[in-house]
């Protein structure tokens, strides 16, 4: 076991490259049951993609961009969009009359043929429901069943009663790696536990990394994850934050300290020139005397360059652009407010006449 007294704070892919003078879409999840698609440039929905299996919980794009991957609370549902057609391709519920599951998001393997995820079954019994522990799964989406399941250590189970714990595959699809309270790294054909480096993640309070599963792609080399963490050193446990780099294939960690780590930090988002990376801080304290802040870095020297303060939600997520011109804060609720990156200011409001679900965001041409 390794102890690098690193502690992970967010996990976010949603910056891509993508033409700065070209208006992207960005895909929302929606109540009750479909994906909100909104045109950057109107700051208005244009489509609906309507989920047969009910509320979208999380959204996941694929490493070729082609599809996405959408896991649907109703009946335990698996959904993937084909991004150039946008209409749903396959669809699926995994539950039964005598079997349910519970999950939330999930990796699919680099052949996009297996889905990896952590559930919990409710299986039927003649006068109760049996609930099992938390269980690493393989979903098969050829034959839309779960196919393999394995019992979560003891040791890390109350890291994954949650069910929102980023997975990520290597490019060999032979380890899958979990970001949580710690790295847990999992043989892919048995889920026996390769590595662990211990973390602790701090608390997240209102703010919700967008979490779709993916790496900061303007920034990291194929087969790495790059994120936000925090480094607590060993003998007064000052906590500093800063950016660490995750090699998917040797395992090895490169860590930048940044500066003295805020109370809660999620979220980061990096500009498509890959220079400049953008965060949510907030300060303890609930409604009145809560202050929450966007933070801008320079990449190259990974500095902090400028603070802004913005009102805070109860619960919100953050975003960025296709072009990396603004910032979005969003959730729980209609609403999306826009901020200039460059400035961090507050520009205008979008009323998108639909609530957005917890299940992150896309961003596409």
């Amino acid at each position: 076991m390794k102890h690098l007294g690193l502690s992970l704070i967010a996990l976010t892919a949603s910056a891509s490259p993508l033409g700065l003078a070209q208006a992207a879409t960005i895909y929302f999840g929606a109540y009750p049951s479909s994906l909100m698609l909104v045109d950057e440039s109107k700051g208005a929905v244009v489509q609906h993609i309507p989920l047969a299996t009910g509320l979208p919980t999380n959204m996941r794009l694929s490493n070729d961009k082609k599809r996405i991957y959408v896991t649907t609370n109703d009946h335990s549902g698996i959904e993937v969009v084909d991004t150039t057609t946008r209409k749903v391709i396959d669809s699926f519920a995994l539950d039964t009359p005598t079997m349910r599951y519970r999950f939330n998001g999930g990796a699919p393997d680099p052949t996009g043929k297996y889905y990896y995820t952590v559930l919990e079954k409710f299986e039927k019994k003649l006068d109760h429901w049996e609930v099992s522990k938390p269980l690493y799964a393989v979903i098969d989406l050829d034959k839309k069943a779960v196919v393999k399941t394995v019992e979560v250590a003891a040791e890390d189970e109350n890291g994954n009663r949650s069910f929102r714990a980023p997975l990520q595959v290597s490019p060999d699809g032979k380890y899958i790696y979990q970001f949580r309270d710690k790295i847990v790294i999992l043989d892919a054909s048995t889920f026996k536990v390769v590595d662990r480096i211990d973390l602790s993640t701090p608390e997240e309070g209102g703010i919700a990394s967008v979490n779709l599963g993916g790496a900061l792609e303007n920034i990291t080399p194929a087969g790495q994850f790059v994120s936000l963490f925090n480094a607590s050193d060993p003998y007064i446990h000052n906590k500093v934050f800063g950016i660490a780099r995750v090699d998917l294939s040797t395992r090895q960690i490169e860590f930048t300290p940044i500066g003295p780590a805020p109370t809660t930090m999620a979220g980061l988002q990096v500009a498509p020139d890959g220079k400049t990376a953008y965060t949510v801080t907030s300060t303890a304290g609930n409604l009145g005397n809560k202050r929450c802040e966007l933070w801008r870095f320079n990449m190259n020297t990974k500095a902090v360059e400028q603070k802004a303060e913005f009102s805070c939600r109860t619960r919100y997520y953050f975003g960025i652009s296709g072009n990396g011109q603004k910032l979005y804060i969003y959730g729980a609720g209609f609403e999306v407010e826009v901020y200039d990156a460059k400035t961090l200011k507050y520009e205008t409001r979008w009323d998108l006449k639909n609530d957005t679900t917890m299940a992150g965001y896309v961003v596409l041409q």
